[in-house]
């Protein structure tokens, strides 16, 4: 296995196999996007995750509202697959995020985070209620909580609530690609990022660490563990479509790098 961490009581490898190319979502291209898509069958998802299993990965994330995504997730774990599910949660298809947070605990995820759009709009309306509520509900199941965000003044407004058992903090202040005005990717980003993630005590989750394939993996890789803490993991989405050896290779380049670390 990748070296590990104790993340808000679970034994998480530090590199995290993310959903993105799963859904088509390249925050490059549509026509990227398409052929993410048609790529990613639900064999083809649960493969992947075999083989990240295989190559030292314990944990994945995924969204709650892609639907044969949804649906690999559910095959994966009814037939015991090993990598704990880490949900990110949206309502824009159910009636309430409580809702959505009670199907994602029924399903079998180990851990669950707000997604970025409805914690930033919350943030824009110093909605500290609602976040309250919804984290309470997550963590009635007995379940760690945390919310994304792309940018830092997020994360240190709910980090002062007290609220959530960790963060998810995009390198990239692009949330601008979730609300169609486009992807904006600046690498002047990534300092303020990582700072923020300093200043939280709290486990993080680095995520877009690549800047959706705009940054050669090592480089990002070594950038990434050089600045968050030790007690943060990263989460990378891995397209096969490009490179049937994407998981092993950036396994193997993440133990490489973390057996170096001083």
């Amino acid at each position: 296995m990748l070296p590990t961490v104790d993340f808000c009581g679970l034994n998480l490898t530090r590199l995290l196999i993310g959903a993105n190319p799963f859904g088509g979502y390249s925050h490059q291209s549509e026509a990227r996007d398409k052929v993410m898509r048609e790529y990613h069958t639900i064999e083809r998802i649960k493969e992947t995750w075999a083989r990240a299993e295989a190559a030292g990965i314990n944990a994945m994330v995924t969204n709650n509202e892609t639907p044969h995504v949804l649906q690999a997730v559910k095959e994966y774990l009814a037939a015991d697959g090993s990598l704990k599910w880490i949900a990110q949660i949206n309502f824009r298809e159910k009636l309430s995020m409580k809702a959505v947070i009670d199907e994602a605990v029924e399903i079998g995820c180990s851990a669950a985070y707000l997604h970025g759009l409805v914690v930033e709009d919350a943030f824009m309306r110093k909605d500290a209620a609602t976040i309250r509520a919804w984290c309470e509900h997550a963590q009635s199941h007995g379940i760690p909580i945390g919310v994304a965000g792309h940018a830092p003044a997020t994360h240190l407004w709910v980090d002062s609530l007290h609220v959530v058992d960790f963060h998810v903090v995009c390198f990239f202040n692009c949330g601008s690609l979730h609300d169609g005005q486009g992807s904006t990717f600046r690498l002047r980003d990534m300092a303020p990022a990582v700072e923020c993630i300093q200043q939280i005590q709290k486990p993080c989750i680095g995520y877009k660490i690549m800047g959706a394939g705009r940054i050669e993996p090592r480089m990002a890789f070594e950038y990434a563990f050089e600045h968050i803490k030790p007690t943060d993991v990263v989460n990378v989405g891995m397209h096969r479509g490009d490179n049937d050896n994407m998981v092993e290779e950036n396994a193997v380049m993440v133990r490489d790098i973390l057996s170096t670390e001083v």
